[in-house]
């Protein structure tokens, strides 16, 4: 749930930052890139961006303890993702 809620702070700080330095219109691009790097850090941690023989030597050769702690953190990243995403969609269809 915290990770959530920093989520919701870091998207409401690129409001705010957005709103306050430029233009209200660039709130879809600050929270947008915000829950893109989010997003990409979940799918480097996944494991999703590479080949399925990869991923099968990978899966063999990690520790339970390795491969918990990388699904913590993706987990957590697009948890922290999620509510950037949605302020970056609502402001998008509010402006346009």
């Amino acid at each position: 749930m915290k990770y959530f809620l920093l989520g919701i702070l870091l998207s409401l700080i690129g409001v705010l930052a957005s709103v306050v330095i430029w233009d209200i219109e660039m709130v879809t691009t600050i929270t947008g890139g915000i829950g893109v790097f989010f997003i990409v850090i979940s799918f480097v941690f996944s494991g999703v961006l590479v080949s399925g023989d990869r991923m099968r030597a990978n899966l063999a050769t990690e520790s339970v303890e390795g491969r918990n702690q990388r699904n913590n953190v993706s987990f957590r990243s697009a948890l922290i993702a999620i509510p950037s995403f949605v302020v970056a969609i609502l402001f998008y269809f509010l402006l346009h």
